[in-house]
C-alpha cells in the first residue's frame, strides 16, 4: 500500500485567512492527505500568506523560507504559496522567490489536490497572472449571486460533503477541517468588498462584496458546533454590507438570532463593521439579542474630516462619538475595537491632535495603529503631499504610546464589572478566557483567579478584580456558569 501523502498549512493574517485554510484543510483531506501540524513532518508545506500590508508580505516571505530551510532535512519537499500575498502577486512572487515550488491562486482552491501532486511530483504549475477581482463579478449587486458559482471564493465551498464523508448524525458536514481544538471558530460572511478606500488594495484581489446565503452560514455554524465550537465570529471585509446583494441590506439583522439559537452555540461576535454603514437596527440587534456578544469591531481609521475625505471615508470626531455614545446608551458594557492610520498624506498637526480627541473621549477597549506607507495600485500612493518617514514614525510612535495607555484605562473601568468568560486555555500558567468585549488575539484576555473545575470551553461568570495592562483579572463566582440567555451579553 502505497504511503499516504501529508500536507501542513501554515496561515498568517487574519481570521478569513484561517477559514481559507480550513476549507483548503478540508478539500486535502477528501482526496486522501494526512494532515500534519508540523512542517517539518509533511511531504508539502502550503503557507497561507497575507498581503494586506508592508509588514504582513515580509511575514509571509519569511514564512515561505523558513518552510523551505526544511527541505533536504527531513520529509518536507516542497513549499507551495497561497493566500493573498500568492493571489497579488502571482508569478512576480514566483520569480522574486524561486525558494517557493508553486504559488496558487483563489481559482487553484477547487483543485488543491491536483496541484500539490503536480508539484510533489517534480512537475510545475504556473503561477497565476495576477488580476482585478472586482471585474470578475456584476457592477450590479443584485446581479452577483447569479454569477457567483462562476467565481473562486475561498470560504464559500458547498455547504455539504458527499455521501459518506459527512459526520453520521447532524449537520452536513461543510468543505472543511478545523486545523485546532479551538472552542472558538471564524464563519465567512461574505467576501470581497465595494469601497474604494485610498489606501486600500484588498477589493482588487478579493474582489467585489458578494455574500454567503444564510442556510449555509446556519449550516456551518450548526457543523461547527457539533465539533465543540462554543463561540463562532461572523468574518468578511465588511459585515455591515450583508445581504445587498441578496436584496436585504437588514439580513443580518434577522441572522444573527438564527445563529444565536444554533444548540451548542454560545455566544455569537461580529466583527469588520463600517461606521457609516451602522443601523440603528442593526445596534439593537447587536446590544439585546441573548448570546450575541454587544461587540463593535468599527473601522475609524482616523477622525479627522479632511483625512477621512481624502481615504474616501466618511464620519467626524464628534459623529464617532455620537455613535459610541448610542452603542453604550443600549449596552453599558459593550465592547469597542478600532484600526487606526497615522502619517497619511497631508496629515497635518491640528488632524493628529484632531484624532488624539477622539481617542481621548472614546474609551475603546482595543486600538490598533498603523503607520501610513504606499500600497501600490491605490490612489493614496499617487498622492503628493506625502510625510516624511521620520514625521510618520514619530507621529506611529506618539499615538501608540496614547493608545496603550487609554486601553489600559478602559480596562481599569471595567474592574467591578461581571463578566462572562468563555475559558480556552487551563494549563499550568492558569487559565485564561475572554469576555464578550475581547475578540480572539487581538483585545486581550481574561486570567481567572480560580480554575477549579473549569474546562476549555466552558462560560464562566467572573467579577473583574484588577488589571494587567489591556488584560483582565477576574474572580469566578461561586457556582457560576453564564446562562445560556447572558453568555453573549
Amino acid at each position: 500500500m502505497p504511503e499516504r501523502r501529508t500536507v501542513a498549512l501554515v496561515t498568517l493574517g487574519c481570521a478569513r485567512n484561517e477559514v481559507d485554510s480550513e476549507e483548503l484543510a478540508g478539500r486535502l483531506e477528501a482526496d486522501g492527505w494526512d494532515l500534519v501540524e508540523d512542517a517539518a513532518d509533511a511531504d508539502v508545506a502550503v503557507v497561507n500568506t497575507c498581503g494586506f500590508v508592508e509588514a504582513a508580505k515580509k511575514d509571509s516571505v519569511d514564512a515561505l523560507l523558513e518552510a523551505n530551510d526544511l527541505k533536504g532535512h527531513g520529509r518536507t519537499q516542497a513549499v507551495v504559496a497561497v493566500g493573498c500575498m500568492a493571489e497579488r502577486y502571482g508569478k512576480d512572487l514566483a520569480e522574486a522567490l524561486p525558494e517557493a515550488d508553486g504559488v496558487l491562486g483563489f481559482d487553484d482552491y477547487a483543485d488543491i489536490s491536483d496541484r500539490l501532486q503536480t508539484i510533489l511530483s517534480g512537475g510545475i504549475h504556473a503561477a497565476h497572472t495576477p488580476r482585478d477581482r472586482r471585474k470578475l463579478l456584476p457592477i450590479s449587486p443584485a446581479e452577483r449571486q447569479d454569477s457567483a458559482a462562476e467565481v473562486a471564493l475561498p470560504g464559500h465551498a458547498p455547504a455539504d460533503l458527499p455521501e459518506g464523508l459527512a459526520p453520521a448524525s447532524g449537520p452536513r458536514a461543510p468543505l472543511r477541517r478545523r486545523l485546532d481544538g479551538s472552542p472558538v471558530a471564524s464563519v465567512k460572511l461574505a467576501s470581497g468588498c465595494d469601497r474604494r478606500c485610498t489606501f486600500c488594495a484588498i477589493p482588487s484581489f478579493r474582489g467585489s462584496f458578494i455574500s454567503r446565503r444564510p442556510s449555509d452560514v446556519l449550516n456551518e455554524t450548526r457543523w461547527l458546533a457539533e465539533q465543540g465550537v462554543k463561540e463562532i465570529m461572523l468574518v468578511s471585509e465588511n459585515n455591515t454590507s450583508y445581504g445587498k446583494d441578496l436584496g436585504d441590506i437588514r439580513l443580518l439583522e434577522s441572522l444573527l438570532p438564527e445563529l444565536a439559537e444554533v444548540d451548542g452555540i454560545e455566544r455569537v461576535r461580529v466583527s469588520y463593521l463600517q461606521p457609516a454603514e451602522m443601523r440603528p437596527g442593526l445596534i439593537d440587534v447587536l446590544t439585546s439579542t441573548p448570546k450575541v456578544a454587544p461587540y463593535f469591531d468599527l473601522s475609524f481609521q482616523h477622525s479627522a474630516p479632511g483625512v477621512l475625505r481624502a481615504m474616501r471615508r466618511f464620519g467626524d470626531t464628534d459623529r464617532f462619538l455620537e455613535l459610541l455614545d448610542t452603542i453604550r446608551s443600549k449596552a453599558p458594557q459593550a465592547g469597542v475595537r478600532s484600526n487606526f492610520i497615522v502619517g497619511f498624506p497631508g496629515e497635518s498637526e491640528a488632524d493628529l491632535a484632531e484624532l488624539e480627541r477622539f481617542l481621548t473621549g472614546a474609551r475603546l477597549d482595543a486600538i490598533g495603529v498603523f503607520g501610513y506607507s504606499d500600497e501600490e495600485g491605490t490612489e493614496a500612493a499617487t498622492y503628493e503631499n506625502k510625510l516624511d518617514e521620520d514625521v510618520v514614525a514619530e507621529r506611529l510612535a506618539h499615538i501608540s504610546r496614547l493608545a496603550e495607555e487609554l486601553v489600559s484605562q478602559r480596562a481599569e473601568e471595567r474592574v467591578g464589572e461581571t463578566a462572562h468568560v468563555l475559558v480556552e486555555s487551563v494549563d499550568e500558567e492558569g487559565v485564561y478566557g475572554r469576555g464578550a468585549h475581547q475578540a480572539p488575539e487581538t483585545d486581550g484576555q481574561v486570567l481567572l483567579t480560580s480554575g477549579a473545575g473549569l474546562s476549555v470551553g466552558r462560560i464562566v461568570e467572573a467579577k473583574v478584580v484588577g488589571t494587567e495592562g489591556v488584560d483582565l483579572v477576574a474572580e469566578p463566582l461561586t457556582g457560576s456558569l453564564g446562562s445560556s440567555e447572558e453568555a453573549g451579553r
